[in-house]
């Protein structure tokens, strides 16, 4: 793999400033000894969120972030490897030798670097603003909506919250192609919000995938979606060490089938929703003073929102500050005002936001004890560091 791709790409710095007490100040302006950037996408240019509007919409001009090896294929398979970041592939090219040899390089994820997020972006083409799903668990109807699975505490949130009245964006520009996902996801709650109208076509193993992407080339289809979720759920329960390896190294194998199996004028496209952080053992409690000020918690451990009480917003503001050595403390409004989420934030996204996020940026997590699982997170994402916000996007053309 060549070297990173030039800023250009969508590198976007935002600097975040901090006066002694906790008051934000305009970005940019230097104020106390503590500065601080923050890796947001460029909405406009080379983000995940721009991938298929540029492949089932192409311009006559494409734009220099997307591999050449796409502007003119007769067929596109787009492959979505789950966790896969531009910083831990390149740290481990001897390990995916058949994506380090690809074309491409470094584009952005969305904010919150998170896979309910990136993957919307991904297939409406829009940044998280616009669709609504601004993270994994948002706050929706009063109570926290875990996105990926579609419920609440008081259980399946299907019938209460439906999918489509949640996100109202048309998938792949209102076009029905063919997705290959796991088969176990047909139906859930989240297919329904992220990839509605399309046409599924479940695998269960990956040698299964193979085939029904090699039927569906064979049958023509233009533009075929991909998505394998195996290398986030290893990093997720071990870390980034040996078995996160181990997957890569499988992984690249699969893609090696792919591009085999590509007819000749076809090209296959391969990009991520996020990178990963390995957290380990280091979680962080909320501080004490936050508690009085603090109704309940949304977000990720590494994008934790903080929804204030009745007219504590300040307060809370304040309270959060205790953590700014290990995490960006920003206020809502800083965030839209510095288009995290994108250029637009539509109304029934606005709700969903907290008052108050604690973004991390050293590799810890912030704790919430209704935000659990099978087992504890090795490896994490969600936050604005490098390490999670840059994604490939390579490709190859069969000849």
């Amino acid at each position: 793999m060549g070297p990173a791709l030039p800023i250009a790409w969508g590198y976007m710095a935002r600097t975040i400033e901090h006066r002694e007490g906790g008051a934000a100040v305009a970005d940019g302006r230097p104020i106390g000894d503590q500065r601080v950037e923050v890796d947001l996408p460029y909405y406009a240019g080379g983000c995940v969120c721009n991938i298929v509007p540029a492949l089932l919409e192409p311009s006559p001009t494409p734009p220099d972030w997307l591999p050449a090896a796409l502007a003119d294929a007769a067929q596109v398979v787009l492959l979505v490897l789950d966790g896969l970041g531009y910083e831990q592939l390149v740290a481990r090219a001897g390990r995916a030798p058949t994506l380090s040899a690809m074309d491409g390089g470094a584009i952005h994820t969305v904010a919150p670097s998170t896979t309910a997020s990136a993957l919307t972006s991904i297939a409406t083409g829009t940044p998280p603003g616009t669709h609504g799903v601004v993270g994994y668990r948002i706050a929706e109807q009063g109570e926290v909506l875990n996105v990926l699975r579609w419920n609440t505490p008081q259980g399946d949130a299907r019938s209460r919250i439906p999918p489509e009245r949640l996100q109202v964006v048309e998938p792949f520009c209102s076009q029905r192609p063919p997705t290959v996902t796991r088969a176990e996801f047909d139906g859930s709650g989240f297919t329904r919000a992220h990839l509605r109208g399309a046409r599924p076509h479940g695998y269960r193993v990956p040698s299964t995938l193979l085939v029904e992407l090699r039927r569906l080339l064979a049958a023509g289809e233009p533009f075929v979606y991909t998505y394998y979720e195996g290398l986030d759920k290893v990093a997720h329960e071990y870390g980034l060490g040996e078995h996160y390896e181990a997957e890569l190294a499988a992984i690249d194998e699969l893609v090696a089938q792919v591009c085999a199996l590509l007819p000749p004028g076809a090209a296959l496209a391969v990009t991520a929703d996020h990178g990963q952080v390995e957290v380990g053992d280091r979680i962080v409690e909320l501080d004490r003073a936050i508690a009085p000020h603090l109704a309940m918690q949304s977000g990720e451990g590494r994008f934790r929102w903080l929804h204030a009480r009745p007219g504590r917003s300040a307060q809370l503001r304040e309270a959060a500050e205790v953590h700014r050595d290990v995490a960006w403390v920003v206020s809502r409004d800083e965030m839209l005002d510095q288009h995290w989420f994108g250029p637009e934030v539509s109304a029934e996204a606005h709700r969903r936001l907290g008052d108050v996020a604690l973004v991390a940026r050293d590799p810890v997590s912030f704790h919430d004890p209704r935000d659990t699982g099978p087992f504890q997170l090795v490896g994490r994402h969600g936050s604005v560091t490098p390490a999670e916000m840059r994604v490939p996007l390579l490709a190859y053309a069969a000849s």
